[in-house]
């Protein structure tokens, strides 16, 4: 019976956690070499190990979650079964596992899914202790998100370009699996690039695919490479039993880390665009180009007065590399492009006619320009804001959207009210914003421009 290889990836959701174990080492028995060689000093993990753990952490969420309710049989028979509900909260809890970033700042990268819904997250370090966590946003379709914490002599980790790592080199990853306590385990980097395993047009995709033991309960745990540097975050594996066979999978640093630049200054992700349409370039299509190149990502259509189109892209081109390097897939160039952020240029080889061009091209933006003011402030819930500007032409926050019954509308926040000061301090941004009220504490007041008109809104 043939199995789906997309119905067995599993997102490690149930006791999320990070992986690691002990680096295989060539046997030193050996006839030749006398006993006394056993007592020379034997290669070891430990002193690199030394250094990261304790940047690696254990997340325990605890939140409500909707669920499909099950329908008592009595009022399945007696009742209305029309008017019977669909759904019902629980709470839940759940373990996962994270990665300091910024020890000064207190940011830790995790997946998504650890903390989506959760009401509640702690952060546990190695040495024993805990802070409450407070999730500055995050992104569902590449799983990452980011946390803070309030610094107290953190450790940290150094992000690697994971662009530069390749198949054979060996990694480490590191985490809680099932619970049991931080672990380790090891193997190599099996593959890069890999995308297509959730489904088309499920996610992000462009993951480094590994060997080294990961289990159900590892997401958001560190792979780190022999120097101790962050080359992935753990998220996926495949598993037809259930258990760990030795595929699993992690997101590039360099893709985690303009996601995270991404939502610590917007609170979410720009996806950045570059407005084409395209497929897989593959050896058959090779043949019929008469190109050498075998693998890729052809253009089917360029968007005119896209991104794509300003930058000099025409139909028929074959996108062969992105900042220098090589792509395999149209899926890889999406998640590329994507995580690298709207307004972002980005450096493409392509092949044309059987030349090579090279185009700079400036992203375009996916989204709208507003961001969630949730994850600036909670007492912000409810609104949208974006960079915009007064009737008198200043710059400043501009609220786009209102709930009318949200927390930001009984502040006395009204659509179309444009922030240009925080306790008297001028802010012409919503990075500014953000890390005002971040920083901010005690009451705070908002100088509101309301059409020709100024008023101050307090948040206690």
């Amino acid at each position: 019976m043939t199995v789906s290889v997309k119905s067995q990836i599993i997102k490690l959701t149930t006791i999320s956690a990070i992986v690691l174990a002990s680096l295989t080492l060539s046997p030193l028995a050996n006839a030749a070499f006398p006993f006394s060689t056993l007592k020379q000093e034997v290669p070891s993990l430990a002193p690199m190990l030394e250094e990261v753990t304790p940047a690696v952490v254990t997340i325990a969420v605890e939140g409500n979650k909707e669920v499909k309710a099950s329908m008592d049989p009595f009022q399945y028979f007696f009742g209305n079964r029309r008017g019977a509900p669909q759904t019902q909260e629980r709470p839940f809890k759940g373990m996962g596992s994270g990665v300091i970033i910024d020890k000064d700042k207190g940011y830790v990268v995790t997946n998504y899914h650890v903390i989506n819904d959760a009401d509640e997250i702690i952060v546990k370090l190695k040495d024993g202790r805990e802070f409450v966590a407070k999730k500055l946003g995050g992104d569902k379709d590449s799983d990452i998100a980011v946390l803070k914490i309030d610094p107290d002599n953190l450790a940290e980790i150094t992000i690697a370009n994971s662009d530069k790592a390749k198949v054979g080199d060996f990694v480490v990853a590191i985490g809680n699996p099932f619970g049991l306590g931080q672990t380790v385990t090891s193997g190599i980097i099996s593959a890069k690039g890999r995308s297509g395993l959730m489904g088309p047009n499920q996610g992000l995709e462009d993951f480094i695919q590994t060997d080294a033991a990961i289990n159900s309960g590892n997401s958001g745990g560190a792979l780190v490479n022999l120097k101790g540097e962050l080359v992935g975050i753990n998220t996926a594996i495949i598993a037809p039993s259930g258990g760990n066979v030795g595929i699993g999978f992690a997101i590039p640093s360099v893709m985690m880390n303009n996601l995270m630049e991404q939502i610590i200054e917007f609170g979410e992700v720009k996806r950045g665009v570059l407005g084409i349409s395209g497929s897989n370039f593959d050896a058959e299509m090779a043949k019929s180009f008469g190109v050498d190149v075998a693998q890729g990502a052809f253009v089917a259509e360029v968007v005119a007065d896209s991104s794509a189109d300003k930058g000099g892209l025409k139909m028929g081109d074959i996108i062969t590399h992105v900042d220098g390097n090589k792509i395999k897939s149209f899926d890889e160039l999406r998640s590329k492009v994507a995580s690298k952020g709207a307004g972002k240029k980005v450096e493409l080889t392509a092949i044309r006619d059987g030349d090579e061009v090279n185009l700079t091209v400036t992203l375009g933006s996916a989204d709208k320009p507003a961001i969630t003011a949730e994850n600036i402030h909670p007492s912000l819930k409810g609104a949208k804001l974006a960079n915009g500007k007064t009737q008198r032409g200043e710059d400043g926050i501009e609220v786009t959207e209102l709930n009318e019954r949200s927390p930001a509308a009984m502040l006395g926040l009204e659509k179309g009210d444009v922030i240009v000061a925080v306790n008297r301090t001028r802010l012409t941004s919503v990075a500014a914003l953000r890390d005002m009220l971040s920083e901010a504490k005690g009451v705070l007041a908002l100088n509101v421009v309301r059409g020709n008109s100024s008023l101050y809104i307090l948040i206690r």
